[in-house]
């Protein structure tokens, strides 16, 4: 089957945000939609159109061309034309509150990310092996302090990340809490457990409500942090925002906070995701933790596998600029395309296997931090932090079971497993 359009009811899921807190049932579905209905258009009333793209190829052709299928133009996450409308109504008729690097275009986009990328070079990454390597002890001897049981998700696997990236940007311990707090409301507003108390989850406004209000929290707490680092710079991430200069000027205020909030919540949460997901495998399947202990020069694939099979950000929107033909398809100027990473990262055309985590796929070419100019920034800081915090873990782990039922967030964006509770002995 090759249709043009999805049927109303087989693509209504996927709007649907508590969806997504059964895992296997979202990737049934988007292997049903791959298959029957590539690069099909998905109506469902309430959204403007869009064209689901599920293979592969389709979000790498995509997403390497940003001169034809902006990220900045409409909404960059699945929103109802009532809430884009409430969007603009809040920024002053712009398509988003925020403006950080996922929201930009280029030449804006370049200019900005040119900013940061030399603290997130490889080379300068490295440079933080022993911090990151002695905050990874510290985590794992939490865990040992605990008898033996835990809920990694939210004990372990979220503080940890959240540690690194702080720490980075130069924020001192006690405020950690407030951008994990601001985190789980600006990214996770759709599940009931982690969003803003008082959140009415049926109700558009509230979500553009909600994240308006972490706007200005973020903007009243770095603007002090702001102000103090233009005063007196360190050798952190803070001042090198606060002081950066694009295009020869300073940032403009709402680039200058935006910067501040991708770098506090996505530069920890979809690593707190991957973390999450990895321990669930890991307490699923046993046979792992023997081979990587066996031999742990298997942790790095181990590693790429779980980016892969967590897939953290779940979803983005683009906007075609003008006609385009895609896999046959005619894209039309101003049609909007959702990229299902999810799904590409199971697209049986390029993984053997997809459905089964093997540590020793190799190539493993996932696009789990996206592709094209686009890809994460932060890439190689999240691979690092990854790497050593299992290869500390593993050293000591002798074994790990689930000790209850994992527990997926709601959410169509940005989503992980916010409880794994496990048991497990440590050496």
């Amino acid at each position: 089957m090759n249709e043009s359009k999805i049927p109303a009811d087989v693509i209504a899921p996927l709007f649907n945000p508590a969806s997504f807190k059964d895992r296997p049932a979202m990737e049934r579905l988007l292997t049903r939609i791959r298959h029957d209905y590539p690069l099909s258009i998905a109506e469902v009333p309430g959204y403007d159109p869009h064209w689901i793209v599920t293979k592969y190829k389709d979000a790498r052709e995509i997403t390497r061309q940003d001169h034809l299928f902006h990220s900045g133009d409409r909404s960059k996450t699945l929103v109802s034309q009532f809430a884009e409308q409430m969007m603009k109504d809040y920024s002053g008729g712009k398509p988003h509150i925020f403006r950080t690097l996922v929201h930009m275009d280029p030449p804006d986009h370049t200019a900005h990310r040119a900013l940061v990328k030399d603290f997130f070079m490889p080379q300068s990454v490295n440079g933080f092996e022993g911090q990151l390597r002695d905050l990874a002890r510290r985590y794992v001897d939490d865990m040992a302090a605990r008898g033996g049981e835990c809920d990694f998700a939210s004990d372990i696997a979220a503080l940890y990340p959240l540690e690194v990236v702080c720490t980075l940007i130069g924020l001192p311990k006690q405020d950690h809490h407030l951008m994990l707090r601001l985190t789980q409301w600006f990214l996770s507003y759709a599940d009931p457990d982690l969003c803003r108390p008082g959140s009415v989850l049926t109700n558009p406004e509230h979500q553009i409500a909600t994240w308006q209000i972490v706007y200005e929290e973020f903007k009243d707490y770095y603007g002090k942090v702001i102000a103090d680092r233009q005063a007196c710079p360190r050798s952190d991430l803070a001042s090198i925002i606060s002081n950066g200069m694009v295009n020869g000027r300073p940032m403009d205020e709402r680039s200058m906070i935006s910067y501040f909030v991708i770098a506090s919540t996505a530069g920890h949460d979809t690593t707190a995701a991957t973390t999450a997901n990895a321990m669930w495998v890991l307490a699923e399947r046993p046979e792992l933790l023997a081979r990587m202990k066996a031999d742990p020069s298997l942790v790095a694939g181990f590693v790429e596998e779980a980016i892969r099979w967590a897939v953290p950000a779940q979803v983005f929107i683009r906007s075609a600029v003008e006609d385009y033909e895609l896999s046959g398809r005619q894209i039309r100027k101003g049609d909007l395309l959702y990229i299902s990473y999810l799904s590409a990262n199971r697209d049986e055309e390029v993984f053997e296997d997809p459905f089964e985590f093997r540590i020793d796929r190799t190539p493993n070419r996932h696009i789990g931090f996206g592709y094209g100019q686009h890809v994460c920034v932060g890439q190689h800081l999240a691979r690092l932090e990854l790497r050593v915090f299992w290869e500390e873990l593993i050293k000591r782990l002798k074994s790990v079971e689930m000790a209850g039922e994992g527990k997926w967030q709601e959410s169509e964006f940005v989503c992980g497993p916010k409880s794994v509770p496990i048991r497990y002995e440590m050496e």
